[in-house]
């Protein structure tokens, strides 16, 4: 729906303010704040924010108009403060995943949204900060640190507004507004591609990348070791090899010739590794990539198959199907039907979609991703998804199929083309599908002619199709569980008449000192104070940054400064301490009994899996019923899309009771010289040897 300026305004009590959506938040436009974050963030809401008249969930709300001139409407950037005390959700999950647990609490949270287009003309609804499909949501703590939750471009439906764009967008207001570090998890995909395997192979970076972002750690034990060491193995596949690797029994292996024959002849320079060939092909746009005159080609081996002749036989192959409101109706569920039959409709929805962008079939995992961008509860989709097969949603019919290449499980959607042959008057149980009732496919395209297809084909057959066991297979899971990036802007002490400082808190004999030097000391809080500030003034505004700041500091008294004992009060800065160096602070009034002390929550839990992960790394895990040790299902052998069983024992605690299960497939990596070690607990196992390969 389109957002013009004109009815942006009509609907705001007084004249707002519009800022061009490209330049905003560029160096002094349209303010040049010098302060810490903390600062910075009120001054932006009090002279770009227009106050909205409502609250969600009593958190205050302002408003910024973006013009996009290019595309003639204007985007409402909401900025919600959530005050932490009075939050339902006072700690931090992104905190806790992105390695942060040790950080003390943030009295305020501040969110950054767009909603998506439909949304652009209505109030934030109370559920706002949950929602997944906002085209931005970033979250930053009032002391810098921060997230971006989500960004959905294009891919993500918005008619008007590129990831790029939006992107751009955010790393403008973070630096602009003096953000310190800020993460990411990386799931974006494009026409069901993952862009951090298909960017890391043709880049070296995932997409987030193109702007700072770095490796921050790995999920299932993956060290950023493990993560470059992968990189270098996917992205120096030669062509050639990958050739002879397929080419003895791939029933694709014709294609992805084709396919580099082609590219390569398109090359003005030779293509010789798999990091050649897609960074050349992620340069092309969809369509034709030159006026090069194309020619049918005369081999036998053509790509263009002409489909099969949709033949009837005397006895017509039928195929029989129900109606998924017949399907429920035998369920003893505990959820109601209109529960199982919108989650339904919402897996129907994501198969529509993935079926229009790559027709096929749709791994179980990733309609369970899609569908859960719609619907939190993970037992309602795992319920329905398993009922899901040959039953009719709508005009549409749904099965299951195991992959045969790959041996996952697969959903497919069909559009049924009449009324079918019904067995019951009125909307019977059961229908009697027709052969001729189902789509046909297409026939493939000239390979050059749509540069994604190409992609997604050598994806699919070629970056995923190694064996999990072998060199680029294990290189491939270890980026694929490579999720968390991190951007620092690092301190810099501006030329100006002002004087900076990193204030910490010393740990004292009223703090646990092993506790503080464990976490390699907490993130320190720049301070800002005049040129000729004196001590009393520096320890003033250190004590107001920590007690404007942190939860448990809100009584923390400053009584004096690490190693400057010997200075007065009322003596001058300048001079004795030098303008970006880091001071400590001795002080009393610290809450360490609080229960918003850390981030990552008060509960005292601990995980040792076998991967090697030792923190909360966003995967699925289930916790020991006898030490409560916390270690990743998949570790443990059980399958993503089965439910944790009632009593599960670790093999620490099931010792000689039952067998110790077969090891699994790994990826850890460990340099050679040379060669490329998998270590014994995580690599290709035949006996008990372990192999370098």
């Amino acid at each position: 729906m389109l957002f013009p300026v004109q009815e942006s305004c009509k609907k705001r009590k007084r004249k707002p303010k519009v800022y061009a959506f490209n330049t905003f938040c560029d160096p002094g436009c349209p303010i040049n704040p010098t302060g810490p974050f903390r600062d910075n963030i009120r001054l932006f809401i009090q002279e770009c924010g227009e106050p909205e008249d409502y609250h969600v969930n009593e958190m205050p709300i302002w408003c910024t108009l973006l013009s996009h001139e290019n595309k003639g409407v204007v985007v409402p950037l909401f900025t919600v403060e959530e005050n932490v005390k009075y939050s339902n959700q006072p700690f931090c999950d992104h905190c806790r995943c992105s390695g942060w647990s040790h950080h003390y609490v943030s009295k305020r949270k501040y969110h950054v949204i767009i909603p998506v287009d439909a949304e652009w003309n209505k109030p934030l609804k109370d559920t706002a900060l949950d929602i997944q499909t906002h085209l931005l949501h970033g979250l930053i703590h009032c002391n810098g640190f921060g997230h971006l939750v989500s960004i959905n471009g294009i891919e993500g439906g918005s008619k008007f507004l590129c990831g790029r764009e939006i992107m751009d967008l955010w790393d403008r207001i973070c630096t602009n507004l003096g953000a310190r570090k800020m993460t990411v998890e990386d799931v974006s995909k494009k026409r069901s591609m993952d862009l951090r395997l298909l960017h890391g192979i043709a880049y070296g970076h995932s997409w987030f990348g193109k702007w700072g972002y770095r490796f921050l750690h790995g999920s299932f034990g993956v060290s950023e070791h493990h993560y470059e060491r992968a990189i270098q193995v996917l992205s120096s596949l030669k062509l050639d090899d990958i050739l002879r690797d397929f080419s003895i029994s791939d029933d694709h292996f014709t294609n992805i010739s084709q396919i580099i024959r082609w590219y390569r002849d398109l090359s003005e320079t030779c293509l010789i590794t798999i990091r050649d060939l897609l960074r050349l092909m992620l340069t092309l746009k969809s369509g034709a990539p030159n006026s090069r005159k194309l020619t049918l080609p005369k081999s036998a081996s053509s790509p263009i198959r002409k489909p099969p002749e949709n033949k009837l036989s005397v006895k017509e192959k039928t195929i029989k199907s129900r109606k998924f409101e017949a399907v429920v109706a035998t369920m003893d569920s505990r959820w109601p039907a209109r529960r199982l039959e919108y989650a339904a409709q919402v897996i129907v929805d994501a198969l529509k979609d993935h079926n229009n962008a790559n027709p096929g079939g749709m791994p179980r995992q990733e309609v369970r991703d899609a569908a859960r961008l719609h619907i939190g509860d993970t037992g309602l989709l795992d319920y329905v998804l398993k009922s899901m097969n040959n039953v009719i949603v709508g005009n549409h019919i749904v099965r299951r199929s195991i992959n045969p290449v790959h041996r996952v499980l697969e959903y497919s959607i069909q559009e049924l083309y009449g009324n079918g042959n019904s067995s019951a008057a009125n909307g019977g149980e059961t229908e009697t599908l027709n052969h001729h009732q189902l789509p046909v496919s297409k026939p493939a395209a000239y390979h050059g002619f749509d540069v994604y297809n190409d992609l997604i084909f050598l994806y699919k057959n070629v970056l995923l199709c190694y064996p999990q066991s072998s060199m680029p297979g294990l290189a491939k899971q270890a980026i694929l569980d490579s999720k968390r990036f991190v951007k620092e802007w690092p301190f810099k002490d501006e030329d100006d008449q002002l004087l900076r400082y990193i204030c910490r808190i010393l740990p004292s004999s009223s703090m646990d000192l092993d506790e503080q030097l464990s976490e390699n000391f907490l993130p320190g809080e720049l301070i800002v104070v005049p040129l000729y500030a004196t001590i009393g003034e520096l320890k003033l505004a250190a004590e107001h940054a920590l007690r404007d700041t942190y939860c448990i500091a809100t009584k923390y008294i400053v009584t004096g400064l690490g190693n400057m004992e010997g200075l007065n009060d009322d003596e001058v800065v300048f001079g004795a301490i030098e303008s970006g160096s880091d001071i400590w602070t001795l002080g009393t009034g610290i809450s360490l009994k609080s229960e918003l002390k850390y981030e990552g929550g008060h509960e005292n839990w601990t995980v040792m899996c076998e991967c090697g992960a030792k923190d909360d790394d966003g995967e699925r895990m289930v916790s020991c019923d006898v030490c409560e040790v916390w270690q990743h299902t998949r570790c443990s052998g059980i399958d993503d899309s089965s439910a944790v069983p009632p009593l599960f024992l670790c093999q620490k605690c099931c010792g000689s009771l039952v067998p110790q299960r077969a090891k699994t497939y790994g990826f850890e990596f460990e340099m050679e010289p040379e060669t490329l070690l998998l270590p014994s607990e995580y690599g290709f196992w035949e006996g008990d040897a372990a192999f370098v390969m």
